[in-house]
């Protein structure tokens, strides 16, 4: 049987799944020997809460995602890779 979302959570998937997206984007701009460890962890990130249904905690985590993805895209073009 299918399990239907409520709008809020269909949203924050949706914020999730774009933050998992930007994520991969600006993982490509990386040196090519980084690039295969800045996958795997980042999808370990992902995987790790998979199955959380805290929508606090969720938001939680795409903000904290959203600050290391400004991170590492700073670094990146601090480092000229851009």
């Amino acid at each position: 049987m299918a399990r239907f979302m409520d709008l809020r959570a269909f949203i924050l998937r949706a914020r999730v799944l774009k933050l998992y997206s930007q994520a991969l984007r600006i993982i490509r701009r990386a040196p090519e020997h980084a690039r295969d460890e800045l996958r795997q962890t980042t999808r370990a990130e992902f995987e790790k809460y998979r199955h959380c249904d805290d929508k606090q905690k969720i938001r939680f985590l795409i903000s904290e995602g959203k600050q290391r993805l400004k991170g590492l895209d700073e670094l990146l073009d601090m480092t000229g890779n851009g």
